[in-house]
């Protein structure tokens, strides 16, 4: 299995397990993230740890929201900052 297959699948193995709500292209027409709006944008990379998909779907459960997935990436928007989870 390719790594952002496997990426993608465990990603959302993840997000059911924890009862996740997320936002993906089945469900919205189209996304726009304005960037420019934020003041911070962390990034987390998965490189086959999956240690850091569940740190990065923690922030979800901690800040009570849900996660949106655009394209080949998650996000997670929490006032001016966003938190991005991607594969190498």
């Amino acid at each position: 299995m390719a790594k952002k297959e496997l990426f993608l699948k465990r990603t959302y193995e993840i997000v059911n397990e924890l009862k996740i709500p997320l936002i993906d292209e089945r469900v919205y027409k189209s996304i726009e993230v304005n960037e420019s709006r934020c003041s911070v944008v962390l990034t987390f990379e998965f490189d086959e740890d999956e240690s850091v998909i569940r740190g990065f779907l923690g922030l979800a459960e901690y800040f009570h929201t849900v996660v949106i997935k655009k394209k080949e990436s998650f996000l997670i928007p929490n006032g001016t900052i966003i938190f991005e989870l991607r594969s190498k």
